[in-house]
């Protein structure tokens, strides 16, 4: 499957197979994937909480309003970010650069984030919201459906997988195999409605 066509056919699964395990060549195969996401300068700081806890799928499913497929579904990824990740070595994200580009962008990372909590924030929110496309995207190519997910208690799933105090949830993603497709595409809006060109009007 091309990236087109797993665009076209990437729908949010709300039931799966509870059966179904993926392998652990799988997993890794698809998160690694996920970790070719880009983040702005490099800081990577998408943390992904892969829960294979028959035990915490349970609590964390309580805590997602009984939503069945956090429970049922292959995987369920918390996809997490490290709102600090720019201040943690940042010469970490660019060893393998050359000096001068190193000598140029790491002293920037902390310029640009230092002192700045909102921009931080958002900065996690805008990688992983693209890590969970990544995500969703290359499931498909491996033949997996998928379902993005923010409805749940962030406070509880925070506690239940300890996130530390300096990171943030941001959303699901569950991977798995579909026991019936999803429900007919709601309607989209008209190519005018959303693609603007330059200006509003």
């Amino acid at each position: 499957m091309n990236v087109i066509e797993a665009v076209k056919q990437r729908r949010s699964v709300k039931a799966y197979d509870p059966t179904h395990k993926m392998t652990e060549a799988e997993i890794t195969q698809l998160m690694s994937l996920a970790m070719l996401t880009p983040t702005a300068f490099n800081i990577q700081n998408w943390r992904f909480v892969v829960v294979t806890d028959p035990t915490l799928r349970k609590e964390i499913r309580k805590a997602s309003w009984d939503q069945a497929q956090v429970e049922e579904a292959s995987l369920l990824i918390v996809l997490t970010a490290d709102l600090k990740a720019w201040a943690k070595q940042p010469e970490r994200y660019w060893v393998n650069a050359p000096q001068a580009t190193q000598d140029f962008l790491i002293p920037m990372i902390g310029q640009y984030y230092t002192g700045r909590e909102q921009v931080q924030r958002d900065e996690a929110m805008r990688s992983c919201g693209m890590a969970a496309q990544t995500l969703m995207l290359a499931a498909k190519e491996m033949g997996y459906d998928t379902c993005p997910m923010d409805g749940f208690d962030f406070d509880a799933v925070a506690k239940l997988i300890h996130l530390p105090a300096d990171h943030t949830p941001a959303m699901f993603v569950v991977v798995g195999k579909a026991l019936k497709p999803a429900q007919p595409r709601g309607g989209q809006l008209d190519y005018d409605e959303v693609v603007v060109y330059n200006r509003f009007k």
